[in-house]
């Protein structure tokens, strides 16, 4: 049985994460955990506006995935060092890899459009504006990770890319 890995997306609004995130789960057969769709469920299911919450769950939940033998992609902004060393360790403790993506784009035009264009795809959900997503704490990278940026690209194009670059074993630790 192949190890399973932990597959840590991270990354603005609207620069495509989501997208490539739910494509490399769907090829790889991995588990599929998203903030977004659990954050939206602490707010109606629970009446409570998630400050972290969310992360929580996610990494018990992956935790739990991993345990089991298997992979885990894992779909948030994830944007300060403290989620992602989070995530990091949840990886640790289960005693198999990780790897970081972070997913930008680079062309401002395109981002903005995206953000402006991009319709939810979890009922309930607010998106942010274009401002939100400016004004929102990105914290720079400590780590090592894969960076792809999706300007210009097709999605197809995106998910080749990082296949290739998930084959570069150098983005992998355990």
């Amino acid at each position: 049985m192949a190890q399973s890995t932990l597959y840590i997306f991270a990354g603005l609004p609207g620069a495509g994460k989501t997208t490539l995130a739910q494509q490399l789960a769907s090829s790889l057969g991995a588990v599929y955990l998203r903030i977004d769709t659990l954050e939206q469920g602490l707010r109606e299911l629970c009446q409570v506006d998630p400050q972290g919450e969310g992360y929580g769950l996610a990494w018990r939940l992956a935790a739990d995935n991993l345990a089991l033998g298997l992979s885990v992609v894992a779909d948030s902004c994830n944007p300060i060092q403290l989620s992602r060393d989070a995530w990091q360790r949840v990886a640790v403790q289960a005693g198999v890899e990780f790897i970081n993506i972070e997913v930008l784009c680079s062309d401002e035009q395109q981002h903005r459009y995206r953000v402006e264009t991009r319709e939810a795809t979890i009922a309930g959900q607010q998106l942010p504006d274009w401002q939100a997503v400016c004004e929102r704490e990105y914290h720079p990278w400590r780590a090592p990770r894969i960076q792809l940026d999706t300007a210009g690209k097709t999605v197809a194009q995106c998910l080749a890319e990082l296949k290739q670059q998930l084959s570069d074993s150098k983005h992998t630790r355990t």
